[in-house]
């Protein structure tokens, strides 16, 4: 008998029986972190004695708080939420694979997700109209227009596929619909027996700040296409058991402070710290007094900290939270029941409460948190408010040139009238992003800064690009309830979406005569959110300078119109009565906040506006939808596409083949990123993937951008290593000017070329292709496409000095061969610059079950000498063996699900 039939037991609740898997009396549990407990549970119900078996079990009971990360083990997540630009190939990928067992002469039906997979469309609004009354209907307009083709396919989609649903346009961000809703704390489903299995929610999704649902003491983080891929398909994830760090917090926020301080606050002590690859686990009395709302804030800056997850456990305060946004009292129930079961609850005062070990300690008082903002460019980079000024008036020279104005230049516009802009000017004041709209108290704190202001008869800047867009359709209701939107209206706050829009980069253009006094006077204007990512150049192309705040400091920015201003010292304006108004005037108290929140906020909101939460709106519904188990593809969408992963593939892999004759695509150099390989943002006409678009008849003003095409694999290789800031080194081996960006030079042409037209000459020559790279091979969070990109390129093997865990992992899940030179060695060292042509000899061991330690490289140079060495396979888990002899991860679920 394995641990995973030892330990099925059962447990009552509320005179209902359920099965569940009981970890509670499994040796050396009770000094676990949380965060680690989820993983046994988690281990013991997936125990299938190959990838999973009773030793994973033991090495996690047995962890070491002290030791570095070495042991692999697999999670399996219970569900997977994706947002649409991430989401979208994955449904792709599903619908081909449809077709694929079709023409194999099996039965479509096979494929679908095998566990519960959730999209919630939240990332295609754009703020094209605002500061009027119906902005939120005319940009829903435009979103449809803009997205019809993708939004049909996901509306096919949505009847087509078992297990997956879509929660359409308009009804707010993934991370917002996940905790108000999607997340369950306690998951159950039917087993053979008839009964039911209780057991933990886990998630993993396509969007990094997944870790918000760490807030209910669900245990999840953001991964790449693939991954979710396999995760749908219910392929594990492989990973190192983590260092744990413990974050105690401590009192409580003072008067004048909000969540959002909170969080830039911890975000800058744990970047302090150095937390990437790690958890961090929050713990200690002070966290029964940290509302949900602030823990979800907490746990969404999980990416920003750089750690896995940042993660709270389960008690009464989730409880309270549950109960708020509709859930069942049954389910309520369950979840204490469960995790009392379990020692899974957190609560101190619990007598049976034993305080976890973690590897490494923190602890705030949050009695010490003073009002904040971070930037210019990294969320990390906290400034206190008290200093802002000054930080702002050192950093500002570094973002001018000789060709920046200095004086004031008047701008006349029929929308928001006549006036002067000049250097630190607030040009978009955004109040967005899962990060905060989640949160009823900095909401409602931003309604009555609103109202006193109004009152007052302040305005924000006419220069100023004013916007709110919720997370969910409960913000609304409440901001209208308490009365608060009008005086946000007042302000130019109208609603004008529900979606991520200005947080990622949709915040749609500046009044034209405003941006063309930008770019002629090269003027370093500045924009405000209440987001969590103020990366350069990702807000707009307008602004350079990017700061996060709270939504109650977004309106006072944009009432103030310039970062160069000081709070306590300079007015924001006059009163009818002509008197100065200083910040604090219309600052809220807290209890001001907390009376408002707990007036207005109820679980009647909640259960309204979720009760269709998957029906959609008239546009929705409208939507003429392709009927069947089968895609009718439309051979003229530039956005949607039938992926070519599966054409020619048989029912039983071909024997996997030693590579001959391979030459260089890219000779790369350390730190090449996913967001290097990846395609991301806008492109031009005159790059490949304009040039197949304006083909097709598709004007440059109609590309949208890589991430709304990430469903047309067409228009996503042609940008595969396009970044403009790559750089090929292989250019100036061959004694060409190294061009930043997706160039290379063809050997068979003998002159240079973009990567992507290259790689079609080596493709009609049947000449397989490698990358050369340095170290640290695919850090960074721009996932599948990195990997996708690089297969159909048609690069067999990438050699580096060393990978990123993850990009090495999708490598393979795409067929491709990841290696490292010899311990010590660079391409550098061994004397290799890319114009040689690579055999790679060792590879068809694997079709004997094994995996070889290394393989044979001989590089031919030009003159006929060889460099010889012997590469490291990472291939280092029995699945990636799997998933490498068939050709990638889909291909290998494929054939199982056909079985």
């Amino acid at each position: 008998m394995s641990l995973t039939d030892d330990q099925l037991t059962t447990l009552t609740v509320a005179g209902k029986d359920y099965d569940y898997y009981n970890i509670a009396n499994l040796p050396g549990i009770d000094h676990l972190p949380y965060s680690l407990k989820v993983l046994v549970e988690n281990l013991v119900r997936n125990i299938d004695g190959a990838n999973i078996t009773d030793n994973h079990v033991k090495a996690l009971l047995e962890w070491d708080p002290n030791a570095q990360p070495s042991h692999e083990i697999q999670f399996t997540p219970s569900r997977v939420v994706m947002q649409d630009f991430t989401g979208v190939p994955c449904i792709v990928d599903l619908a081909t694979m449809r077709d694929a067992v079709k023409e194999l002469g099996g039965d479509p039906e096979v494929i679908n997700p095998q566990v519960q997979s959730d999209m919630v469309i939240d990332h295609s609004v754009q703020i094209d109209k605002y500061g009027v009354a119906d902005a939120v209907e005319q940009n829903m307009d435009i979103e449809y227009q803009r997205n019809g083709e993708r939004y049909q396919f996901l509306r096919w989609g949505q009847q087509a596929f078992r297990n997956f649903r879509v929660v359409p346009p308009g009804t707010g961000i993934i991370h917002q619909v996940n905790i108000e809703y999607l997340a369950k704390v306690v998951m159950t489903k039917a087993r053979e027996n008839g009964h039911e299995l209780a057991y933990l929610d886990s998630c993993v999704g396509t969007d990094s700040h997944t870790t918000t649902v760490n807030g209910l003491g669900v245990l999840g983080w953001g991964v790449g296409g693939i991954e979710a891929e396999a995760a749908m398909l219910g392929q594990p994830i492989s990973m190192l058991v983590p260092r744990v760090v413990g974050f105690k917090l401590t009192g409580s926020i003072p008067e004048g402070v909000t969540a959002t301080d909170v969080v830039l606050t911890i975000t800058d002590m744990l970047r302090q710290h150095g937390v990437v690859g790690k958890f961090v686990e929050f713990y200690g009395d002070g966290i029964a007094s940290v509302p949900l709302a602030n823990r979800a804030t907490i746990g969404n800056m999980g990416p920003e900290f750089g750690s896995t997850c940042g993660i709270f456990p389960i008690d009464g305060v989730t409880l309270d939270y549950l109960r708020l946004t509709g859930r069942s009292e049954e389910q309520i129930a369950l979840v204490e029941a469960y995790a009392k079961a379990n020692k899974l609850w957190g609560d101190t005062t619990d007598p049976n409460y034993v305080e976890p070990q973690y590897s490494e300690y923190l602890e705030l008082d949050l009695g010490s948190v003073v009002p904040s903002i971070a930037g210019p460019k990294r969320p990390q980079d906290r400034i206190k408010l008290s200093e802002s000024k000054e930080k702002f008036a050192a950093t500002l020279p570094a973002y001018e040139t000789d060709k920046t104005v200095q004086e004031p230049v008047s701008v006349s516009t029929d929308f928001r009238g006549d006036f002067d802009i000049t250097n630190g000017d607030v040009a978009i004041a955004s109040i967005t992003s899962c990060t905060n709209t989640s949160n009823p108290s900095v909401m409602i704190a931003a309604g009555l800064i609103a109202r006193n202001a109004h009152a007052k008869g302040l305005k924000p800047k006419p220069w100023v690009k004013t916007s709110l867009a919720p997370g969910s359709q409960v913000v609304a209701d409440y901001l209208k309830a308490a009365g608060l939107q009008d005086d946000l209206d007042a302000l130019g706050y109208q609603l004008v979406g529900f979606g991520c829009a200005t947080c990622i980069g949709n915040s749609g253009p500046l009044l034209p005569e405003i941006s063309e006094a930008i770019n002629a006077n090269d003027l370093t204007v500045t924009s405000v959110l209440s987001g969590n990512r103020n990366f350069e150049g990702r807000i707009s192309p307008d602004v350079k300078m990017n700061y996060l705040a709270s939504p109650p400091l977004v309106i006072v920015y944009a009432l103030a119109g310039t970062m160069d201003f000081d709070f306590e010292t300079q007015p924001l304006g006059t009163d009818a009565d002509g008197n100065d108004v200083y910040l604090k005037d219309i600052w809220p108290t807290n209890a001001e906040v907390e009376s408002v929140v707990n007036g207005t906020v109820s679980r009647e909101m909640f259960l309204k506006d979720y009760a269709s939460v998957f029906e959609g709106d008239r546009r929705w519904k409208g939507l003429d939808v392709p009927e069947g188990e089968l895609f009718a593809w439309d051979e003229n969408s530039t956005y949607v596409r039938k992926q070519t992963f599966f054409d020619g593939m048989k029912a039983t892999p071909d024997p996997v083949e030693n590579i001959h004759g391979a030459r260089v695509l890219a000779l790369l150099g350390d730190s090449v990123t996913t967001d290097h390989i990846s395609p991301a943002g806008a492109f031009k006409a005159s790059s490949p993937a304009g040039k197949y678009l304006t083909d097709r008849g598709v004007e440059p003003k109609n590309f949208n951008s890589y991430g709304s095409r990430r469903g047309n694999h067409e228009v996503m290789v042609r940008g595969t290593f396009g970044n403009i800031r790559l750089r090929n080194q292989l250019l100036a081996s061959v004694g060409e000017e190294i061009t930043p960006g997706g160039f290379t030079y063809d050997f068979l042409k003998g002159k240079p070329t973009t990567i992507f037209e290259a790689s079609r000459d080596y493709i009609d020559h049947d000449v397989p292709l490698v990358v050369l790279a340095g170290k640290e091979y695919g850090t960074g969070s721009s996932r599948d496409w990195a990997a996708k990109g690089t297969v159909m390129l048609g690069v067999r093997a990438v050699i580096t000095e060393s990978f990123e865990r993850i990009h090495r992992s999708n490598l393979i899940g795409m067929g491709v061969l990841p290696l490292q030179f010899p311990e010590g060695e660079s391409y550098e060292s061994l004397g290799l610059d890319g114009t040689e042509t690579y055999d790679i000899d060792g590879v068809e061991e694997l079709n004997n079950g094994s995996t070889p330690k290394t393989v044979h490289v001989t590089a031919t140079h030009t003159d006929g000498a060889k460099t010889e060495f012997d590469a490291v396979v990472r291939i280092d888990t029995p699945g990636e063996a799997d998933y490498y002899r068939n050709g990638g991860i889909l291909q290998y679920v494929l054939r199982n699900l056909m079985r």
